[in-house]
């Protein structure tokens, strides 16, 4: 019988399951706390935030971070799961009954890869849809402070030209991939190139050939400031120009990725970081299982055998390597100096050769 079928299968991809769910949980409230913690200091000065719009708002910016850390997460939950059978001596019986490391782990690279296919189909969506939600909080915590709240990296910035002049938006955050804008500056110039107006508004959402801008205020060099509830700003940006300029690859759903990537070719933008997007996804389940031969590798040892804390930190070296290489590659790919299939499935592949090789040598010498 299969060892993936059979009781003592089923016995060890559940612990398996246990312990990597236990450290998902685990880092997602610590992340939760940190962020609200973080989110608390941030609004302490809004008298209509309220508690749990603040907790709402943590709760769902966390899930895209931990998409991140995911394999991570798999990697130090397959440890503790072989180590915790090896102190049991679970392992030394299973050994003395003919068990081979091979059948170990394959219950656990079963899950894995279920949990990758997971992850990619199911919690990628989830975790972008929620970052759009958190935006939208955000947006309704920091909408009257204009640049305040938790700000995407330095800002959004785009530059657009038409037959009026030209107009450089800065915006505080961007909310359904740049269709709507908050915490925004506009400065205006004439078509010779001499400053008009600075404009300031609470947001701003793109229609057909035109901005709207709610809550405004516009400054001129002579003359006072002016208030306006509404105005509009001629555009020729298209939705794809939009999107390219104030998204980024990873607020964009897996199955959102190939209509983006076709758009953005068709208007002429780079789409490298679309399709590593696109092709890291497609490798996170191959990836999680690569995690799980490379904490196998060093968590199969016997207790007293010693030499288990050297093993465990030479797995989380191991990890801290991979990561620098993913990030390397990732790089590289939006730098358009490595193909994106390369830059996806490199880490994967060195970090799966690296745990199989260990293996063999343990296990056949």
């Amino acid at each position: 019988m299969s060892m993936v079928t059979n009781t003592l299968g089923r016995y060890f991809a559940g612990r398996f399951l246990t312990a990597a769910v236990g450290v998902f949980v685990s880092i997602f409230m610590l992340l939760v706390l940190v962020d609200y913690i973080e989110m608390v200091r941030r609004t302490s000065g809004l008298p209509t935030a309220s508690a749990l719009m603040v907790a709402e708002t943590s709760l769902f910016r966390v899930p895209q971070l931990l998409e991140k850390m995911m394999p991570f997460c798999i990697l130090i939950g397959a440890m503790t799961c072989y180590l915790a059978l090896s102190r049991r001596l679970e392992l030394v019986v299973a050994r003395a009954a003919g068990v081979s490391a091979w059948q170990f782990i394959s219950p656990a690279l079963v899950c894995a890869l279920v949990l990758g296919v997971l992850a990619t189909v199911a919690y990628n969506p989830m975790s972008a849809n929620l970052r759009e939600l958190s935006k939208k909080m955000e947006a309704e915590l920091f909408g009257d402070a204009p640049g305040g709240g938790v700000q995407d990296a330095s800002g959004f910035w785009i530059n657009q030209v038409n037959s009026e002049g030209q107009a450089i938006i800065n915006a505080a955050r961007s909310e359904q991939q740049g269709m709507r804008l908050t915490g925004l500056t506009v400065f205006r110039f004439g078509t010779d190139f001499q400053f008009m107006e600075r404009i300031e508004a609470r947001e701003a959402s793109l229609e057909t050939g035109r901005w709207l801008f709610k809550s405004v205020r516009r400054y001129t060099l002579d003359s006072p400031a002016v208030d306006q509830d509404t105005m509009y700003l001629a555009t020729s940006l298209t939705p794809a120009q939009v999107r390219n300029s104030f998204s980024t690859p990873e607020t964009v759903s897996f199955w959102q990725l190939p209509s983006y990537i076709k758009s953005s070719e068709s208007s002429g933008f780079a789409t490298a970081g679309y399709r590593l997007q696109y092709h890291k996804l497609i490798a996170q389940p191959f990836l999680l299982a690569a995690m799980v031969m490379l904490a196998a590798s060093v968590s199969l040892r016997f207790f007293r055998m010693g030499g288990v804390q050297k093993m465990v930190l030479s797995g989380v070296g191991a990890g801290f390597l991979l990561y620098v290489l993913s990030k390397v590659t990732e790089d590289l790919s939006k730098a358009e100096l490595m193909h994106p299939i390369a830059a996806a499935w490199l880490p994967v592949c060195v970090g799966g050769l690296t745990g199989f090789l260990a293996l063999l040598y343990q296990e056949d010498g």
